[in-house]
C-alpha cells in the first residue's frame, strides 16, 4: 500500500483555483478593488493600482518585442517592483526567470544563457555595477532596471541606504515605465499547463538546473495555503522569505493572491526591521527558515508583544530543530508549524496542520515536517525504488500536483529526477504509522564514520537544546582512521562564552560514542543562502582548504 497521509481528513482539500495568478488578480480586482494589496514602510498600492501598473508593464514588453514564451528575468529583493516586473511578465504571456540578487556575475550569467533570458529586470545598482556586463554576450536584449526605494517615502536606511542612480542609457526604469499607462495586451493569458517559471536550483550539486513551475503548480499549493491555515478574511501576509525563491513566491505571494490580502514588504531581512513591521502591520501570516525566527528570538527589542497577531508562524526552507520551537514559544507565544518542500514541488508538499502539533520522534529526537496534503502521495523507498516499512529510513518520493513536469530542456536530468512523473527528492526521511513525516537529511550529507551512518540532522538537534547555541551545522571531515569524523559549526549566543571542548562533551552526554562531534569551532554566524538555509557545502570547503 502506498505511503498516503492517514490524517488528511484534518486538511481541507483545495476547491478548482483560479488558473494562474494574474486571473486570481483579476478576481481581486473585480471583488475588492481598493483593498491595500502591498504595503512597502509607508507605501500603499490597491488591487486597481497594481493591476494598472502592472499592465502598463506588459504593455512595455510586448512594445519592446517580448513575445508570448519568451523569458524573463527578474533580479530584485521584496519590493512592489518585484510584483510588478512578475506580475506585467505573465501579463505579456512571458515565463518568469527568478533569481537570487545575491548570485555573482557568473552564476547569472549561466542563468541567462541556459534560459535564453530575452529581458533582464534587476536593480538600476546591479545593473551599473555587474549585470551589465553580465548580459553581454547572452540572448538578453531587453533590460529595464529599478531603484527599491520607489514606492515609498520612508527611506530606512537599514535596509534602504543607497542611493539613487541616474537611468541608464541603455536601460529603461521599471518605476516610470509602470506610470507610464500602457495597456497590456490581449490574448496572451496563460492556461495552468503553461510554464510560469523556471525556478534554477542552489546547485548544491552540480550546475544549477532551472525547475519548470506550471501556473497549475503555483494555483495549487497557493488554493492548498488560502484553505489550509484557518486564517480571516483579507489576511495580511509579511513577506519574510524572499519572493525570488520559491517559499517566499507561493507562501507569500500566490497565497496572498488567492485570499485577496495584504502582502506586507520590507526589500530583505533585518531583524529590527522585521519587528517594526509586525508592530505597524499586525500580520496573520509568515514563513521563514528557522534561521531567520533565530535572529528575530535574539534581537534584544522582541517582545511577545510583536507575535501576538499572528494565527500561525510557519517554517520552511531549512531544518527546524525541536529546542528552537519550544525555547520560541516558551519566550514569545506562538507554537511555530512546521512545513516541508522543494523548488520541484514549487514549495510545501507536506505541512503540520492547524489545530495540531507536531511529535517529536523520540529514537531520533528528529521534529516531524507534517502530514501530506490532499491529492499529495509521499513514500518511503529503498535504493531499488521499492516501499520500505513504517519508521523505516529511506528516500522521500513525492507525486501530486505540485510536482514540476521536469528541469528546462535537461531530459536527462528530468529522467533521473522523474520518473513516471514522481519527484525523487534526494531526502532521506521515515514515516510513523500515523501519516507523519520525518526528514532526517539530504542523502549526499551523510557522514560514514567507521562504517556507521551519522546524520548530522541528529547531532544539530541536540547541539540547539544547549543554551548557548544560537545557530548550529556539522558536517562531516576526512579522518585518517576513521575514514570520516563529525565536525561542527556553532554561532553562539549574545553573552555566551562556552569552550568548544564542552559542547563536545554535551553531545558526547547525549548520543551514542560514533556521533558525537569530535571537532567543534565557533564562528561569528554561519554561511546561509538568501533564504536563509545553512550552507553545508561552504563548510564542508572550509575545512577541506584548511581555513
Amino acid at each position: 500500500m502506498p505511503w498516503t497521509a492517514l490524517l488528511n481528513d484534518v486538511q481541507r482539500a483545495p476547491v478548482t483555483p483560479d488558473a494562474s495568478l494574474v486571473h486570481a488578480l483579476r478576481r481581486a480586482v473585480a471583488e475588492a478593488p481598493d483593498r491595500v494589496f502591498l504595503t512597502y514602510f509607508d507605501g500603499r498600492l490597491s488591487y486597481r493600482e497594481a493591476d494598472r501598473l502592472s499592465d502598463s508593464v506588459a504593455g512595455h514588453l510586448a512594445g519592446r518585442g517580448l513575445e508570448r514564451g519568451d523569458r524573463v528575468a527578474i533580479l530584485l529583493q521584496n519590493s512592489p517592483l518585484f510584483v510588478l516586473a512578475l506580475l506585467g511578465a505573465w501579463k505579456a504571456g512571458a515565463i518568469v526567470v527568478p533569481v537570487n540578487p545575491m548570485y555573482k556575475a557568473g552564476e547569472v550569467g549561466h542563468v541567462l544563457r541556459d534560459a535564453e533570458v530575452a529581458a533582464l529586470i534587476c536593480s538600476d545598482r546591479a545593473w551599473d555595477g555587474y549585470l551589465r556586463q553580465a548580459a553581454e554576450g547572452s540572448p538578453v536584449r531587453i533590460a529595464l532596471t529599478a531603484c527599491e526605494r520607489d514606492f515609498q517615502t520612508r527611506d530606512d536606511t537599514r535596509v534602504l541606504g543607497f542611493e539613487r542612480l541616474p537611468e541608464a542609457p541603455d536601460a529603461d526604469d521599471l518605476a516610470r515605465v509602470a506610470l507610464a499607462g500602457h495597456p497590456a495586451p490581449a490574448d496572451r493569458a496563460a492556461g495552468g499547463d503553461d510554464l510560469a517559471l523556471i525556478s534554477y536550483t542552489s546547485g548544491t550539486s552540480g550546475t544549477p538546473k532551472g525547475a519548470t513551475n506550471t501556473h497549475r503548480n503555483i494555483m495549487y499549493n497557493a488554493e492548498r495555503q488560502r484553505t489550509g491555515l484557518g486564517l480571516p478574511d483579507a489576511p495580511v501576509y509579511y513577506a519574510l522569505a524572499p519572493l525570488f525563491h520559491i517559499t517566499g513566491m507561493v507562501c507569500q505571494l500566490a497565497a496572498c493572491l488567492a485570499s485577496t490580502g495584504t502582502l506586507v514588504l520590507t526589500y530583505r531581512f533585518e531583524a529590527g526591521v522585521v519587528l517594526d513591521a509586525f508592530a505597524e502591520h499586525r500580520p496573520h501570516f509568515t514563513v521563514g527558515p528557522s534561521t531567520a525566527f533565530m535572529a528575530l528570538a535574539a534581537h534584544p527589542a522582541a517582545t511577545r508583544d510583536h507575535f501576538s497577531s499572528f494565527t500561525v508562524l510557519s517554517s520552511g526552507g531549512a531544518p527546524l530543530p525541536p529546542a528552537l520551537v519550544e525555547k520560541f514559544r516558551a519566550g514569545f507565544g506562538p507554537y511555530i508549524r512546521n512545513g516541508y518542500g522543494l523548488t520541484e514541488c514549487t514549495a510545501p508538499c507536506a505541512s503540520v496542520p492547524p489545530g495540531l502539533e507536531a511529535p517529536v520522534d523520540p529514537a531520533s529526537g528528529t521534529l516531524a515536517v507534517g502530514v501530506p496534503g490532499p491529492e499529495t502521495v509521499v513514500r518511503i523507498v529503498d535504493e531499488e525504488g521499492a516501499e520500505v516499512p513504517f519508521g523505516t529510513h529511506g528516500e522521500i518520493v513525492v507525486r501530486g500536483p505540485q510536482v514540476v513536469p521536469g528541469y528546462w530542456r535537461r531530459p536527462d536530468a528530468t529522467a533521473e529526477t522523474f520518473p513516471d512523473g514522481e519527484l525523487r527528492t534526494g531526502d532521506i526521511g521515515f514515516m510513523d504509522t500515523r501519516g507523519w513525516l520525518y526528514v532526517v537529511d539530504r542523502k549526499k550529507d551523510m557522514i560514514n564514520a567507521s562504517g556507521f551512518k551519522v546524520w548530522p540532522r541528529e547531532v544539530e538537534d541536540v547541539l540547539y537544546t544547549h543554551p548557548a547555541v544560537r545557530e548550529a551545522a556539522v558536517v562531516g571531515v576526512p579522518d585518517g582512521y576513521r575514514g570520516e569524523t563529525v565536525k561542527a559549526y556553532i554561532s553562539l549566543r549574545p553573552g555566551a562564552d562556552p569552550d568548544p571542548d564542552e559542547l563536545a562533551v554535551y553531545c558526547k552526554e547525549r548520543l551514542a560514542a560514533y556521533k558525537y562531534p569530535r571537532q567543534v569551532e565557533i564562528l561569528a554566524d554561519l554561511p546561509k543562502t538568501a533564504s536563509g538555509k545553512i550552507l553545508r557545502r561552504e563548510l564542508r570547503s572550509r575545512t577541506r582548504d584548511g581555513a
